[in-house]
């Protein structure tokens, strides 16, 4: 895989609020190990192996287990995340793929019954930021492994 435009230097300053963004998400008071099992799912449908190998790692050195970790493709039959984390998977999906799945009132129910309307709108931001992730390293052929768990 060949790098194309480096999206670090091509436009400092739009990047640069960009990743900006990207840390006041991070830091918005939802729990981190949802918010990286929503980057794991939304870079699994969106097939982005940079994206995958950093969030991963990320939640694995924040006490992540391996089983979640791997059932994490097939969430809806796996029993082991909660009523919380399930709601956020579903809008995930739904988010991620939204040219074909929509926001239908059930993921939307869902969703309102586990999280109040600020984290609604944070989980929402955060779910496009790591789309806009995936669509930068997938488009531009991103891959930094020292990024990820090696």
């Amino acid at each position: 895989m060949t790098p194309r435009a480096d999206i670090y230097k091509a436009s400092p300053e739009v990047f640069k609020a960009w990743y900006a963004l990207s840390q006041k998400l991070a830091a918005c008071g939802l729990e981190p190990s949802l918010l990286e099992l929503v980057k794991i799912r939304s870079s699994q449908i969106n097939g982005c192996a940079n994206c995958l190998n950093m969030h991963t790692a990320e939640a694995r050195r924040a006490g992540e287990t391996e089983q979640r970790l791997h059932l994490l493709a097939a969430w809806h039959e796996a029993p082991c995340y909660s009523e919380r984390e399930r709601a956020a998977l579903d809008w995930t999906d739904h988010m991620t793929d939204i040219a074909t799945k929509r926001a239908p009132d059930a993921a939307y129910a869902a969703l309102a019954a586990q999280f109040t309307p600020a984290e609604q709108v944070e989980l929402t931001l955060a779910i496009n930021v790591i789309n806009g992730w995936n669509r930068l390293a997938v488009g531009f052929n991103v891959y930094a492994p020292e990024m990820g768990w090696q």
